[in-house]
């Protein structure tokens, strides 16, 4: 059936569908872009516009992990407003909620734990949310992945703990917690070596001392 001017109809439906798509797709690239330069107004602006808020980047990034990367939290929390897929995973495996456990989000943590973050979810180095936060330091958010029904005790790849983690680089305060909840320093890695054996290695006095009571209690 002809339309406008004599155009079948068809012709100015795949020409509209295909503006669109042109229009969607410099909009998700301007997103993109905004989210790493860390301008919010740009990103608000590429939403607007039709920007997807899951785009991602050649990485499989999407503006929420980018934002959560590059130390951006507030942007970050735009983004988890503007709908992102709170699971949704780059090409390396990491989630959302594995760059703010690794970057010391908790706020962001915590909201993406209340909308069903998975705490499980492993990426390509085999660790997860709660190895990257123990191994950081941040206990606050260990406090907050344990809340989230994540095992104290739970062996990881090469049957490294969460304690082994924070043990192994220092991280008193993070361990202190961890025994709190019920971790086992007793339990040994691949290599036959537990959470003291580890804090050992790297000559972390303050840790040592508290596992070595803890290993007598």
């Amino acid at each position: 059936m002809p339309g406008k001017h004599g155009v079948p109809a068809v012709v100015l439906l795949l020409g509209l569908t295909h503006a669109a798509l042109r229009q969607e797709l410099s909009a998700n690239v301007r997103l993109l872009a905004a989210a790493r330069a860390g301008d919010q107004t740009g990103v608000t602006r590429a939403l607007a516009d039709g920007a997807s808020a899951n785009a991602r980047n050649r990485r499989g990034e999407t503006a929420l992990v980018i934002a959560l990367k590059d130390g951006r939290p507030a942007l970050a929390k735009q983004m988890l407003d503007a709908g992102t897929d709170i699971n949704l995973a780059a090409v390396n495996g990491i989630t959302p909620l594995m760059a703010a456990a690794h970057g010391g989000y908790p706020e962001i943590v915590s909201l993406l734990l209340g909308k069903g973050a998975n705490v499980g979810a492993l990426d390509q180095l085999k660790k997860n949310a709660m190895t990257y936060a123990a191994g950081q330091g941040h206990t606050e958010i260990v406090v907050l992945l344990l809340k989230a029904g994540v095992e104290p005790n739970t062996v990881y790849a090469h049957d490294l703990t969460a304690l082994m983690w924070a043990a192994g680089y220092g991280k008193t305060a993070t361990v202190k917690a961890l025994l709190a909840a019920g971790a086992k320093p007793e339990l040994k890695d691949d290599r036959g070596k537990t959470a003291l054996d580890i804090a050992r290695e790297g000559k972390y006095q303050e840790t040592v001392t508290l596992l070595e009571v803890a290993g007598k209690s």
